[in-house]
Parts: C-alpha cells; structure tokens; sequence
C-alpha cells in the first residue's frame, strides 16, 4: 500500500493514475486498434499463413501500427519487464474469442532462446497463454518446442535476416492427432509462426491454428 502511494500505476499513454491492475485509462483505451479478426473466418492472418503451411483457424488482437499505442503495450510487454501486460492482453483477447466449442486440444507458445530468457528475465507469452488456458480450460505446454539457436528479436532485424530461420526451432517431444493453438505476441513476415508449425506437422499427424497478440502485416 506504502509502495502504492509514492508510486502510483499510471497509464502507459497520457501518464493519468490508474487502479494497479490496469494498464490504460479508460480514455486511451479508445484509442487502441483491435483488428475484430473472426477466428473462424478468413483474415490477413490466414491468407498470409496459407502461403507457408496448411493452417486451420487464425487469430490476433491487435493492429501492430507504428506509433500506435497498441504497438507501446506490446513494447511494454517486451522490453520494459511488466510481464503482467501478458494477462491483461488475455483479458482482453478472451472478451473478442470464442471458439464456439471447437477448441484446440493443446496452446504451445514460441519459445525464447536460454540466453534471452535468461536476459528478459521472463517469456512474454507464458502468462498470456496461462491466462488462455485457464479461462477456456485447454491445456498449454512450454517445453514442446525448443528454440536451437540465439537470435536477435524480429523487430531488430532487416527483411532479409526475418525469412532466415530454417532449423531454428525442433519438437522436444513425441505429439500425433492434437489440433495445436500456436501463440506468438507480433505477426510480421509469418516465417517465425511458419517454422514452427512445419515442426509440429512433420511430428504426426497434427494440425495447426494461429493466434497472436498483435499483427503488423
């Protein structure tokens, strides 16, 4: 309470102070840009995906635009350790998402290297997918995929070094006949989403949706 007191949660945007729980005033939330993506339907999401891998269902939250404030709480979640931002990204995405009783049997979210783990101190999807989880009762699982190599994040990369992933990433353990939720925080080019998903359709007969944070196609 004492902590509470000197040092007040304020919006992320225009600086007002807000409950502790939240991350936006009510004013600035107006101002974030929701895709209203149909999970079931086609979107830009899906039609990209199409491209690299069969894919089932897609999803994301948020329009990815720059200077926009949907790309600052993503930035918040990242870089400046509020790992708390995970949840309330998932509140929000369970108030847009329903599966319609057609559920995904597992949620795997994209690993982080060791070493970045180790730097961040926290994957930014583990809250987020725990969050999914336990609100639409599907299990998740961390340790599915492993990430091989250290890589700097895609946001820092030039165009050329983002379609350069192949092998990175590799299925830990044996998985057949499971409808798979992929989760990652920014769509961009697909290639990250796309080398995983090839890992887990090889592994057996399994098949694969989408869903992400934010998209900035």
């Amino acid at each position: 309470m004492i902590l509470d007191l000197l040092f007040p949660n304020r919006c992320i945007h225009c600086n007002r102070i807000i409950d502790p729980e939240l991350l936006v005033c009510d004013l600035c939330f107006s101002q974030i840009y929701f895709t209203h993506y149909s999970y079931f339907e086609n979107n830009p999401i899906k039609e990209k995906c199409s491209l690299f891998f069969p894919v089932e269902n897609t999803f994301a939250l948020l329009q990815f635009e720059e200077e926009s404030l949907s790309r600052k709480i993503i930035h918040e979640l990242k870089y400046k350790g509020r790992e708390k931002t995970g949840k309330i990204i998932a509140d929000w995405t369970t108030e847009r998402l329903d599966f319609d009783h057609e559920k995904p049997d597992l949620l795997v979210s994209i690993p982080l290297h060791p070493k970045k783990f180790k730097e961040r101190g926290y994957n930014q999807l583990h809250l987020f997918t725990e969050t999914l989880s336990s609100f639409y009762n599907i299990p998740f699982d961390h340790q599915l995929i492993k990430r091989n190599y250290y890589s700097k994040a895609q946001a820092l990369k030039d165009k050329k070094h983002r379609l350069e992933s192949i092998n990175t990433f590799s299925v830990t353990q044996p998985v057949t006949g499971k409808h798979i939720l992929l989760i990652d925080d920014v769509f961009t080019t697909g290639n990250t989403v796309s080398s995983v998903a090839w890992e887990i359709l090889n592994a057996g007969n399994n098949k694969v949706s989408v869903l992400v944070m934010a998209v900035d196609i």
